[in-house]
């Protein structure tokens, strides 16, 4: 058996402690204690002055938009301050830090120190202040001029035996102006190569929703949020990872929804919620959210919605018209037949055994639906990482489908996006697959003819870079190296690269597994004033429903060397394409609204963009699913046939997914607690049930190593501290990126090639045993 060398320092064990705190996992969300921490983060990064400067302007009408998750603002209630959570704060405190890396600081340091330290301290250096450049063979990055950096880039690029030799990723912080110029230079330099941290994410919410309602987006506003009826949250963690999420689900409950909630780890987010802004959030009187809570197993999610389905199917049987929606059913959907012929072949007892939820249970989770029309179904990567991911939340659209509760007020789909523009960047077209509608408006408006053929998604990429079929690697934003499954086989692929790229904020790992040569290109954040031509400038953003806003950073840069997003595409698509190019790259640089005035010619509802984005909120894109119209090979809403599966386990397995910790935002590490579930102080930790650790000789505090075997390949990581929580027997839950390496490459959902980084089959030994 093949075994993958897993001391590489994208994940030195030798950063284990040894010792974690553990207290009682919290009972309530947010409350004072989240005040405090929001300004001791804060406060450790800038002073008082810059800090509040940057909060009264955060996700306010004319400010920037939060840099971190894309939950989107109230359309009519948003509050005069404070329209932010703590993690929010975190992740201002992080990107408008006043520390920042200059050439001394990098003169100082070698890549190999600052690469055996660990994502956390890397992070906590501070803002890259000046581009720097790694020759072959260097062990310090030097100071380099932007000419210098883009001709060096270009030379790469256009050293290329194809345009399809290069990997062009994009992470979910670029703004729409920075994303749509991105992949016009891409698909103008000739591939479609567009890796995006969509691949890893909710990939497969838009294959399934695509599919079934003809929209690859979620179908509600936040206003259909506060007045559903039955709001089902699956697979999400709102309290850490979308805690402005908890302000609406409060809002809901006050107007009488109810509340289920479907996770294998009871989330503290999902149970109750002390709300800052309120009076009674400030005196400690906190709101009750989730009304039935189903601890399913990790992939039980489909088992249950079909029992769920078959429940009310079996009512519907004893009451015809009562509680399906058959108007709608019959002049909306297809394959209903089918579906229901399906379902009544199910076995109740068998879907209960599989899902890991008692019959009670889900006996009163669909008596809570039987009569309900009004459904929201919000869910996120606990549903989107299986392998029948894409399968499973088209079960989601089944019972809404079921229920009529689609292109209604009060009723639909809200897959919640995990971060600020990645909804915002598959609009623009950052896409490998790429539709012939967008290609052909690209060659009318520009004169060139795009590639046809499909790129690389990220699993792909990594696969071509890995196997010598792609030489440079270029980034827009984002962590790849730990963001992504496989970790020691992507750090291999990025240094068979001859160049990687990275355009950052601030330092991460990516910047230290690099290719033969390295440059990084310092830009602007979200909250950093943005002037060209001595005019100030916006961009835009599209939020997790759909809406498109301005976003004006207020901060003054902390060094005069950055550039932004759309100034370097401008000038690397300038450097590279020269004459050739048909694109006027000048005019874009001049001022913003030149490059929302071709948007609105290439990407469809984007009518009177200058005009409508500076109204106040901005505006809605259609969406034909909201609207009661789809857009699919049938023409309606299609029902989807699918077959349970269950993971078969040996004695001596595990399945293991991997979670956020609260201190954290995808790959950035505020810090090492993870107040809500009572970890504190150390993040190499498996979380497992006590029955297996009893069954198998585990103490608390145990020293662990874990392994995966995948396709004759044994992946292990080390050191890690058995930790008891309450977690489904034979489930456990480790950190990302800690874990990563444990998630095989070729282990992806089907159809929508996500990694499975919330299904990995492992075994735990002691560490001593090895």
């Amino acid at each position: 058996m093949n075994q993958h060398n897993t001391t590489d320092p994208s994940q030195n064990p030798e950063h284990f402690t040894g010792h974690v705190r553990l207290s009682k996992p919290k009972t309530v969300a947010a409350g004072i204690p989240a005040v405090l921490s929001s300004a001791k983060h804060l406060l450790q990064e800038m002073d008082v002055i810059r800090g509040m400067k940057a909060l009264l302007q955060l996700n306010q009408k004319h400010g920037f938009d939060c840099p971190g998750c894309a939950w989107p603002d109230p359309d009519d209630d948003r509050s005069a301050i404070a329209e932010y959570c703590e993690n929010g704060v975190k992740a201002i405190a992080e990107e408008a830090t006043s520390k920042k890396l200059d050439a001394s600081f990098f003169a100082k340091n070698s890549v190999a120190e600052l690469a055996a330290l660990t994502d956390y301290e890397i992070g906590k250096k501070g803002r890259v202040a000046q581009p720097v450049y790694l020759a072959p063979g260097a062990t310090h990055y030097q100071p380099i001029s932007w000419d210098d950096a883009f001709q060096k880039i270009a030379q790469h690029l256009n050293a290329l035996a194809s345009p399809d030799e290069a990997i062009f990723y994009t992470s979910g912080r670029t703004s729409n102006e920075a994303a749509f110029l991105y992949q016009l230079f891409v698909r103008e330099y000739g591939t479609n190569n567009l890796p995006d941290c969509s691949n890893m994410c909710h990939e497969s919410s838009g294959v399934a929703l695509s599919d079934a309602l003809g929209i690859g987006k979620g179908s509600v506003t936040l206003d259909d949020l506060h007045k559903a009826e039955v709001i089902i949250i699956l697979g999400q963690n709102p309290g850490t990872n979308h805690p402005r999420m908890l302000t609406a689900l409060q809002k809901a409950k006050a107007n009488g929804a109810t509340i289920i909630s479907v996770n294998p780890l009871p989330e503290t987010g999902l149970m109750n919620f002390l709300n800052p802004q309120t009076v009674k959030g400030i005196f400690n009187i906190k709101a009750h959210l989730t009304d039935l809570f189903l601890q399913v197993k990790i992939n039980g999610d489909m088992a249950l919605l079909q029992a769920i389905a078959l429940l009310l199917l079996e009512e519907e049987d004893r009451h015809p018209g009562t509680v399906f929606d058959h108007g709608f059913i019959n002049s909306n959907t297809s394959g209903y037949t089918e579906y229901i012929n399906h379902i009544r072949l199910l076995q109740l007892e068998t879907l209960a055994d599989a899902c890991g939820i008692s019959l009670e249970q889900i006996r009163q989770a669909a008596s809570m639906l039987m009569h309900k029309k009004k459904i929201v179904a919000c869910w996120a990567m606990g549903l989107t990482q299986h392998k029948n991911a894409v399968d499973t939340i088209k079960e989601v659209v089944n019972l809404l489908l079921l229920k009529g509760s689609i292109g209604k007020e009060g009723a639909g789909t809200c897959p919640v996006r995990g971060h600020s523009n990645v909804q915002g960047d598959r609009t623009m077209g950052i896409y490998e697959k790429p539709s012939e509608a967008l290609l052909n408006k690209i060659q009318t408006v520009y004169g060139f003819n795009p590639p046809r053929e499909h790129g690389y998604d990220t699993v792909d990429a990594i696969r071509a870079m890995r196997d010598g079929r792609a030489g440079v690697f270029f980034a827009m934003g984002g962590n790849f190296l730990s963001a992504t499954p496989d970790t020691p086989v992507t750090a291999q692929a990025l240094r068979n690269c001859a160049l990687t790229v990275q355009v950052s904020t601030k330092l991460n790992r990516s910047h230290l597994i690099h290719g033969r040569e390295a440059i990084i290109l310092p830009t602007l954040g979200r909250s950093d004033m943005d002037i060209q031509q001595g005019q100030k400038q916006f961009v835009t953003c599209e939020n997790s429903m759909g809406v498109i806003q301005m976003s004006k950073g207020n901060l003054p840069p902390v060094s005069q060397h950055l550039l932004s997003e759309p100034v370097i595409v401008c000038r690397l698509a300038i450097a590279t394409l020269g004459e050739r190019s048909k694109v006027n790259w000048h005019h874009y640089m001049q001022h913003y609204d030149y490059i929302r005035e071709d948007i609105e010619k290439v990407i469809p509802g984007f009518n009177n963009y200058n005009t409508r984005v500076r109204h106040p909120g901005g505006f809605y894109l259609p969406n034909n699913a909201r609207e009661g119209r789809f857009n699919t090979t049938t023409g309606k809403a299609n029902f989807n046939v699918a077959h349970v599966t269950v993971q078969q386990l040996a004695a001596d397995e595990y399945m293991m997914m991997t979670i956020r910790s609260h201190d954290q935002f995808n790959t950035t590490i505020y810090g090492l607690d993870d107040r809500y579930r009572g970890v504190y102080q150390e993040r190499r930790v498996i979380l497992m049930n006590g029955r297996d650790m009893q069954s198998t000789g585990l103490k608390a505090n145990d020293v662990v190593d874990l392994i995966n075997n995948f396709e004759g390949v044994e992946r292990i990581v080390h050191k890690f501290l058995v930790v008891e929580y309450s977690i489904p027997e034979k489930c456990t839950a480790t950190y990302f990126p800690e874990a990563n390496a444990l998630v095989p490459l070729n282990s992806v959902a089907d159809k929508s090639n996500t990694p499975t980084s919330k299904m990995v089959i492992i075994k735990i030994r002691k560490s001593s045993e090895l």
